[in-house]
């Protein structure tokens, strides 16, 4: 994906953008950042990403293969940034759903970091 533009709607190109943490090049510095490396994650349908940055407390309530079936089934095409604090993130997420219907996923998200690194604790849905 070289040279491309990211997924998480920053307008910078995947590589110097979320590609730095899907890659483990880098650890995401902030909440905000590991939000938007998620959902790149799920474009990509990293399932392995995503299960590694949810905190290890919340992990037994996920499966790899459930997750790779939620980023398969649909077609992600935008990140919206809502509003964020330094450990909360709600966004909407904009995709087509596997009858090619346009859905909006909207969450409010709660991060936690431990030991300088980042995870994904809990979402909130509407």
């Amino acid at each position: 994906m070289e040279n491309s533009e990211c997924y998480c709607d920053t307008g910078l190109d995947f590589d110097n953008c979320c590609g730095l943490y899907l890659k483990n090049k880098q650890k995401a510095p902030t909440a905000l950042t590991l939000m938007r490396s998620r959902f790149s994650a799920y474009v990509i349908k990293d399932a392995d990403y995503l299960m590694a940055t949810t905190h290890p407390s919340e992990r037994i309530y996920y499966s790899k293969e459930e997750i790779l079936k939620w980023a398969t089934a649909n077609e992600w095409i935008r990140l919206e940034i809502i509003n964020f604090t330094e450990v909360t993130v709600a966004f909407k997420a904009y995709f087509l759903d596997d009858n090619k219907l346009p859905q909006i996923h909207y969450e409010f998200s709660t991060f936690k970091q431990e030991n300088g690194v980042w995870y994904y604790l809990e979402g909130k849905f509407e």
